[in-house]
């Protein structure tokens, strides 16, 4: 049996990862800092604290897997983009995969991230699009990429590197965009928003997750887009929100200041993901929202 070692398991994406990583057949070995979040024989989970080189030996010696999902990271909104946590994540992450390769390892798939691109370019192209990340959270995820590559090359490694760009649904932190809105609108608050003009690449959390477990299951390498290639404004986006909900009338557009260097287009070039890996979404962008606010209907209470 195949032995995928999952790290981030109880996070925004892993915990969408389980399911689809058990149904092709795997044995997973699910890694999080927080308790089991699914009971299934098929997933053996190891509480461990990736950033003890310790601990990180321990798991890999008791997982034996065969693949490596990374998905772990710092990614606390509004601190996470400059936050020295991020060159503690590279550190860690260089050590799971050396340990990874050290007793076995095959094949890795690594999240990256969108902000690793020019974004000055606004349309992302893996091959064309220059990478400049303005941040030190894109800068971390560039250089561990680069490592990534070379190491991978030196070592016999399969390897892919999976550049995320916009997604929601359930589970999402609270305070971002998607769910802010939906928060507000079913509270009966006004929901504050910029002008909304910035077109953005929006992607369902379900079909991210089934984006990563399909590249893991091919045999590409180098990064690859994970996106669905359709633009929309995010006043488009909040709209639909808004009329799911029928309260238009609680959106508030333009009160929120827009940052100087906030792009005005970020979109993905979706090729290699969907030519190469063979991938393509099964959500639409109404249903995924609409299973997110249902989502958020039943769980406000709780979370």
């Amino acid at each position: 049996m195949k032995r995928v070692l999952l790290t981030g398991a109880t996070g925004f994406i892993g915990r969408h990862c389980l399911p689809l990583l058990v149904a092709q057949g795997y044995e997973v070995h699910a890694v999080s800092s927080q308790s089991a979040i699914v009971k299934d024989r098929n997933i053996c989970w190891h509480q461990a604290d990736l950033l003890d080189p310790c601990e990180v030996t321990t798991l890999i010696k008791k997982a034996r897997a065969s693949h490596l999902l990374h998905l772990a990271w710092y990614t606390v909104p509004g601190k996470y983009w400059m936050s020295v946590e991020n060159v503690r994540w590279v550190q860690a992450s260089i050590n799971l995969l050396q340990e990874f390769a050290k007793h076995g390892g095959q094949r890795v798939v690594m999240a990256g991230s969108c902000a690793e691109y020019d974004w000055r370019y606004g349309y992302c192209s893996e091959a064309i699009t220059p990478l400049a990340p303005a941040t030190l959270y894109g800068a971390c995820k560039h250089a561990l990429q680069l490592v990534l590559l070379s190491f991978s090359k030196q070592k016999g490694l399969s390897a892919a590197w999976a550049r995320i760009f916009f997604l929601f649904g359930p589970y999402e932190h609270p305070d971002r965009l998607v769910p802010y809105v939906i928060r507000s609108l079913l509270r009966g608050e006004q929901a504050r928003c910029s002008h909304g003009r910035q077109i953005r690449d929006f992607l369902y959390v379900k079909d991210v997750a089934n984006a990563f477990v399909t590249l893991l299951e091919s045999e590409v390498s180098g990064p690859v887009n994970i996106a669905s290639g359709h633009p929309v404004a995010l006043r488009e986006l909040i709209y639909r929100i808004a009329a799911k909900l029928n309260r238009e009338d609680l959106v508030q557009l333009g009160v929120v200041p827009t940052p100087l260097d906030e792009p005005p287009l970020l979109v993905a070039d979706i090729q290699r993901l969907r030519d190469e890996v063979g991938w393509a979404p099964k959500y639409d962008l109404n249903t995924g929202l609409q299973e997110t606010i249902d989502w958020w209907r039943k769980y406000e209470g709780n979370y």
